[in-house]
């Protein structure tokens, strides 16, 4: 099986970190963009889509900036593969933008980097930021 690859993308977000940071860290707010439904269970989070579902581990948080989810296996052991939302802030142009850090197998990325930026999309019209 071949190893995912890292990749990072950036999206500009008219927004306030404080209201960001509530759509990426919290279940009910990652439900309205991010998943279909999520669920979580204390540092546990279940991420449902379709059909399907994937379990997470919230492996570190940073108020107002990032959030790190780890993906675990069945036995809720972490794997080596996580995502990571990181909220910037432009010190002179007080410009936010949110950077997704996720992996993907190499021939994959292009379709990886399209999902998040249609997810990216909707939590845009979510927020007014379009």
């Amino acid at each position: 099986m071949d190893s995912k690859i890292r990749y990072e993308i950036e999206f500009p977000i008219n927004s306030s970190p404080q209201l960001l940071y509530q759509y990426i860290s919290t279940p009910s707010g990652l439900s309205e963009w991010f998943a279909d439904n999520v669920n979580s269970r204390g540092e546990f989070f279940t991420f449902i889509w379709n059909d399907s579902q994937e379990k997470a581990r919230l492996a570190s948080k940073k108020s107002g900036e990032k959030v790190k989810f780890k993906w675990v296996d069945e036995s809720s052991k972490d794997t080596e593969y996580f995502f990571e939302l990181h909220i910037l802030v432009d010190e002179l142009t007080k410009d936010v933008s949110l950077m997704v850090v996720d992996f993907a197998e190499k021939e994959e990325i292009g379709e990886a980097k399209q999902l998040w930026e249609n997810q990216i999309s909707d939590l845009k019209h979510l927020i007014g930021s379009v």
